[in-house]
């Protein structure tokens, strides 16, 4: 018997979380990524502490995992991560107290299964905007009824005419324990990253390195090679996640497209296959 879910989980609520920023949290989360520019741990710098991009990540899973409860659980083995979009108004820094608010906002029917779509927006405690994030997962071989909800509230990315070409590569060896360290930074708890029996009983080859571990990694090249080391030049980055990052393979983050403020890039596995594709950045 087929699985099905609702359309009409489009438009349900999240139950808010308040989040206060340590400083041991976003540096840990630097470190646990590789990234050594001195904006993430460098205490006596001008203008203090900031937070990776991708930092934003680990104060939403609290918010963002709460969608479980509104799934029937029998569709929740099929569930995978698919992509995302993060829109970065200013840097999360040490000491911020935020709050975070999230929606399911769209539910579409795909050939092989559904697209669940999650946004979340993190404010100060001020009101101000911090970021928006669009986290998209996949329900393999889960149908939905009708048409699909929520389409056109989903980001939009550019549509490039030309063909891509290569205008960096970078190769990054990913270390074994590089799941684990992640999973320790970031508190983002899934067996199929720290279990190689788990992994292998849901049909993966091996343990897999978090997507967001690897779009971290390609915003760290991006914002070093791309934005001279400033995160605040990093406003938004996107990317899904089309293939799997076995720990201890290299991968290649590639720069593809330069225009204006928008990038194109990919990353590719050590076969040249793309476990993130379509990724796209924009730098002020």
């Amino acid at each position: 018997m087929t699985e099905k879910i609702d359309v009409a989980l489009a438009g349900r609520e999240l139950p808010p979380v308040e989040r206060v920023v340590a400083w041991r949290d976003t540096t840990n989360y630097a470190a646990a990524v590789g990234d050594a520019n001195p904006r993430y741990l460098d205490d006596t710098a001008a203008g203090g502490l900031v937070a990776p991009p991708l930092f934003a990540v680990t104060l939403t899973w609290p918010l963002l995992s709460a969608v479980q409860t509104l799934l029937p659980p029998s569709v929740l083995p099929t569930l995978v991560h698919a992509g995302e979009h993060l829109v970065l108004h200013r840097p999360v820094r040490p000491d911020d107290r935020l709050r975070l608010t999230g929606r399911v906002i769209a539910v579409l029917p795909k050939s092989a299964g559904t697209l669940l779509v999650l946004r979340a927006d993190a404010v100060d405690q001020h009101g101000a905007p911090i970021f928006t994030e669009f986290s998209s997962s996949f329900l393999r071989g889960v149908e939905c009824n009708g048409e699909g909800r929520g389409a056109s509230d989903l980001p939009a990315a550019p549509a490039w005419r030309e063909p891509p070409s290569v205008l960096w590569d970078a190769p990054l060896a990913i270390a074994r324990e590089l799941p684990f360290i992640y999973d320790a930074a970031t508190n983002i708890v899934f067996a199929i990253h720290t279990s190689r029996s788990f992994a292998r009983a849901v049909g993966l080859p091996d343990l897999i390195l978090q997507g967001t571990a690897t779009l971290a990694l390609a915003a760290r090249e991006l914002v070093n090679r791309e934005a001279g080391g400033e995160p605040e030049r990093l406003r938004e980055i996107a990317g899904r996640f089309t293939g799997f990052v076995i720990p201890g393979a290299t991968i290649r983050v590639q720069l593809t497209r330069r225009d204006g403020a928008a990038r194109g890039f990919q990353v590719l596995d050590e076969a040249g296959r793309a476990v993130l594709s379509d990724g796209f950045a924009k730098v002020g």
